[in-house]
Parts: C-alpha cells; sequence; structure tokens
C-alpha cells in the first residue's frame, strides 16, 4: 500500500515507517520537525517538511502523495503542557487533524488511523480498562484526542471515511535503528537509562504511598514495534474501531528501576518526592479486544526485553539524535 504518515520523524511515528517499509509499502513522512528529528525518517521514506495547521499544505502534500491510506501520529503530548498552555494542544491537536480530514476527504483516501491514548479515559473505573469505560480526560492533551475522535466517528458517518482508533498505554523500547528521543523527555525508562549512562544523578519517583503492591504507580508498558505492528494490521479494509494498545500487564515505578539495573547492570539512584496531582493508582489496559480482532499479539509481553531493547539504542545514542 502507499500511506502517508504524519508524525513519522516521532518517537512512534520514526519506528511504524521503518516496519511499514520492511512490509514493502511505500511511505510519505509529513512533519514539521518541531518535535521529531529529520535523521529519526527511514531514508527509504519520501520526507516532506510540513504542518497540518496550514490546510493547504496538507492537502497538497497528501495529494502529491497519492497515497491510500493515512496513519495520524502528529500531535503534541506532554500532558502538564496542555495544562498550563491548553491552545496550544487544541490548536494543533484538534484543528490539525480536522485540516487532515478534510485533506483525506478531498483526496479520495479510504481509511486513516489515529494513534490516540488512554488519556481519554481519565482515572479509570475499571483496571484492566476496556474499551466501553467512560472516557472522562482530566486534562486538555487527553480532550484533544477524545474530540478527534469524536471528528472521525462522524467523518464516517457522513464521508465513508474508515477509521481505526489506538488508544496506547505506555509507549517503550526501541527498534535496532530507532528510539526515544524527546526535546523534553517526561518518559520513566529514557529517564532512568540517563542515570545509567551518568547524564543524570537520579530518578525522580512520584508518590509512594499508592494503594498498590509496592507503594509506586502501575503502568502498561507496549513496546514500540508492537504498536506498529498493530497500525500496520489495522490498514487492512473492514477493520474499524477503537482498540486499547497495551500489553495487558503492569509494572509499578519501582519494578520498571529494578529490570533498567538488571538489563543495564547499574545502581539507579532514586529520590522520592510527593504525588503529582492526577496520577492514577493504576492503568493497564485489556488487549483482548485488539487481539480478537486483529489478531494482535505482542512479541514483547514483558518488561525485560522491552527495557533491554531501550538501552541498546540509547547506547548507541546516548545523545540521542543530532538534529
Amino acid at each position: 500500500m502507499n500511506v502517508f504518515v504524519t508524525g513519522g520523524a516521532g518517537y512512534i511515528g520514526s519506528v511504524c515507517v521503518e516496519e511499514l517499509l520492511n512490509a514493502g509499502h511505500r511511505v510519505t513522512v509529513f512533519d514539521s520537525l518541531v518535535e521529531g528529528h529529520r535523521s529519526a525518517v527511514d531514508s527509504r521514506a519520501q520526507f516532506v517538511r510540513g504542518d497540518l495547521l496550514n490546510r493547504q499544505q496538507t492537502l497538497e502534500a497528501l495529494h502529491k502523495s497519492e497515497a491510500q491510506e493515512i496513519i495520524h501520529f502528529a500531535a503534541f503530548a506532554l500532558v502538564g503542557e496542555s495544562m498550563q498552555n491548553p491552545a496550544k494542544y487544541f490548536s494543533n491537536n484538534v484543528v490539525g487533524g480536522l485540516n487532515l480530514l478534510d485533506a483525506a476527504v478531498a483526496t479520495g483516501i479510504r481509511k486513516i488511523v489515529f494513534s490516540s491514548t488512554c488519556a481519554t479515559y481519565g482515572p479509570p473505573e475499571v483496571v484492566p480498562m476496556v474499551e466501553t469505560i467512560p472516557q472522562r480526560p482530566i486534562n486538555p492533551y487527553g480532550e484533544s484526542k477524545l474530540m478527534m475522535e469524536q471528528m472521525l466517528r462522524w467523518y464516517r458517518e457522513i464521508h465513508g471515511l474508515e477509521f481505526v482508533g489506538f488508544r496506547y498505554f505506555n509507549a517503550s523500547g526501541a527498534s535496532q535503528h530507532f528510539g526515544e528521543h524527546h526535546r523534553v523527555e517526561t518518559h520513566l525508562i529514557p529517564n532512568i537509562l540517563k542515570v545509567a549512562l551518568g547524564q543524570k544523578s537520579n530518578v525522580e519517583i512520584y508518590g509512594t504511598d499508592y494503594p498498590t503492591p509496592d507503594g509506586t504507580c502501575i503502568r502498561d508498558y507496549v513496546h514500540v514495534q508492537d504498536l506498529a505492528s498493530a497500525h500496520i494490521r489495522a490498514l487492512a479494509p473492514g477493520i474499524q474501531g477503537f482498540f486499547n494498545l497495551g500489553t495487558g500487564r503492569g509494572a509499578s515505578v519501582r519494578e520498571v528501576i529494578q529490570a533498567c539495573e538488571q538489563v543495564t547492570g547499574k545502581r539507579i539512584a532514586v529520590v522520592e518526592k510527593p504525588r503529582r496531582p492526577g496520577d492514577p493508582p493504576e492503568l493497564v489496559a485489556s488487549p483482548e479486544k485488539v487481539k480478537n480482532l486483529l489478531q494482535w499479539t505482542p512479541k514483547f509481553p514483558t518488561l525485560l526485553p522491552t527495557v533491554a531493547s531501550a538501552w541498546e539504542w540509547h547506547r548507541g545514542h546516548p545523545e540521542g539524535y543530532p538534529d
């Protein structure tokens, strides 16, 4: 297939582009490089630098690509920043998404696969989390993704645009060539590995008094290559709807630190801090729907191999990408 990938210079997008190309698909990457990195784009892909907020630029790039389907990763994704600057998130994630949908209709795109988030749920009523629990986001980031989900429903209803929306849990790990490098790094595993590399003195634990076995938050860590494989499966005709993407297994902050110590052979210094407002004790996916309907099974169902892949990439790229 011929696929147009927005945000293909970002962490998850870069690995998905690599896997699409390995599977024999043609790929055009559309990215503003505000958060992404030019050197994270697989050299086999066609690259177009552009901004989804520019309607004409988006339409022209999509038309020129002659793509049949879209995978939409491009978004701002820092929860804390969204609480400080909601306009940035509603502008980029919602207005930019709307421009992409209009361009998709205008160019006859058959399907869009959308990168959503478990943040659309807010604090869950049930764990493991199924797709039918209420969606009550507690920050503008989650709200912006939920608004995009709602637009997808209406564009299918009115324009016949097929869609799949994946609600991610904690993306982690790396492929051999592409890994995680954010200009502002908020994710746990890369920040722990910075300590192992000697780039940070310690890692912070925010909250040690949660109602969990060791008092720290539990999260579902899903390997980025497993995320990519789900997106490729979702391109098949007839598959539609929203799916949680996680392993169904949770790991606490302390367990992730222990896994990083085991993989790196380094002791990780820890500083314990108070809870951050809005952090739920446990976020773990129920992946049954995606397993049943997409026949998707994670190749990295446990934490250690995921951490090991991240460590290999960070050791080979201690400063991340050069641009």
